[in-house]
């Protein structure tokens, strides 16, 4: 069970990471379409790479798994429920 949540925030962090650094092109026609301001597509990109970034470091310190997990699934799901209608 272990390896799965390890594998599990490995994979969740770096697939965060691709679309916010390698991908951003995509993010910024997102936040255009939805009508959203720079400066919340900002914050919320540094937010998750911050995030990503404890999810990797929780590995050797799992007690730091809990909150970005929590949040990242908070900024995910606010987004699914607000800009989806």
């Amino acid at each position: 069970m272990n390896i799965l949540l390890i594998l599990s925030n490995i994979i969740i962090a770096v697939s965060i990471i691709i679309v916010w650094v390698f991908r951003f092109d995509n993010i910024i026609n997102e936040f255009k379409q939805y009508g959203l301001p720079d400066i919340m597509r900002n914050t919320v990109g540094a937010m998750k790479i911050s995030l990503s970034t404890l999810l990797i470091v929780s590995i050797w310190y799992p007690e730091l798994a809990t909150i970005p997990s929590f949040l990242m699934a908070f900024l995910t799901v606010y987004k699914k429920l607000v800009y989806q209608f």
